[in-house]
């Protein structure tokens, strides 16, 4: 029977044992950073274009968290190895604990649209030494919404690590390189700066390294012996809450029992921007924080699942 070209050379390849060619393997889709949410209720559609600034939607609140349990939580930390635990790593790491929980906090308002990230970014000021004559930066870290405690102890140890022996981070040279210009034009390039970022055209190595492009800045009063103070959110950029906390104090309370006791609290503070979610949100938002940091050995595993934003 007569074969075609074709089957003989299938039948010929197949009696030889011809090895078929691998296909490629699919590339990975790469996920975006950034991306924005449509189907929010109409009243967040429309407020970002009455409220048009983030200085012009910040909401202040402040409250007060027991942290008894969080004292001997770090010092079986630091005999476990961590030596230079401090309250900020265990407050940027419940924060990050929380966003993994309440995606809308991860949100921010571009272009008078509303947009939520994938990791969480967190910005921070730190000094080299802690002297009034000491120069202060500005770090970033990024980790995803499931890190732990060790992830962001780890992230956070290596940026200040190496800000404080090699002084000058990707901030400052960017800030630097600014310095030089003349006033006007410093002022031309930071209104073409605001435009990009209006339109979300942002140089990304610009956007890599601003601290105002981030998901939360914090700050500890701790370190200062004073309370929290409320810092006002930035127009540049898209950071829409800022987290204070200050230095721990005691009071001497009546338990059930009417017997005296000492306890420790640490108070602290946010500064919101009131239209990347509702009212209803952050309370029960506020609510979670204080919960994880009064059970803070939960930080130690990843979560159990992590919130996706809505679509």
């Amino acid at each position: 029977m007569n074969q075609t070209p074709t089957e003989m050379e299938k039948t010929s390849a197949a009696e030889q044992n011809v090895p078929a060619v691998p296909e490629k393997p699919k590339k990975k889709k790469k996920l975006k950073e950034f991306r924005r949410v449509k189907t929010v209720p109409p009243m967040q559609v429309v407020i970002p274009y009455i409220m048009v600034d983030r200085v012009g939607s910040q909401n202040f609140i402040t409250d007060t968290v027991e942290i008894e349990k969080l004292e001997k939580y770090m010092k079986e930390k630091q005999a476990q190895g961590m030596s230079n635990i401090s309250m900020m790593h265990i407050m940027i790491a419940a924060y990050v604990r929380l966003v993994s929980q309440r995606p809308q906090l991860n949100r921010f308002i571009r272009g008078q649209r509303i947009w939520t990230r994938r990791n969480v970014e967190i910005s921070l000021t730190i000094k080299k030494e802690m002297l009034l004559e000491s120069p202060d930066t500005v770090v970033k870290i990024t980790v995803p919404p499931d890190a732990t405690l060790k992830d962001v102890y780890e992230a956070l140890n290596e940026k200040i690590v190496s800000y404080r022996e090699n002084p000058g981070g990707d901030f400052d040279k960017t800030a630097k390189v600014l310095t030089y210009l003349p006033g006007l034009l410093f002022k031309f390039v930071v209104a073409s700066l605001r435009f990009l970022d209006y339109f979300g055209l942002m140089p990304k190595f610009i956007a890599k390294v601003s601290p105002f492009h981030c998901s939360y800045f914090i700050t500890s009063m701790g370190s200062l012996g004073i309370p929290p103070i409320y810092h006002h959110l930035y127009d540049f950029g898209t950071c829409p809450v800022f987290f204070a906390f200050g230095a721990k104090r005691r009071a001497y309370e009546p338990d059930s029992e009417g017997n005296i006791r000492k306890k420790q609290y640490m108070d602290f503070t946010f500064v919101l921007d009131e239209r990347i979610c509702d009212g209803y949100y952050y309370a029960s938002s506020l609510r979670m924080l204080k919960q994880i940091i009064r059970n803070p050995a939960q930080l130690d595993n990843p979560p159990e699942k992590v919130v996706e934003d809505i679509d």
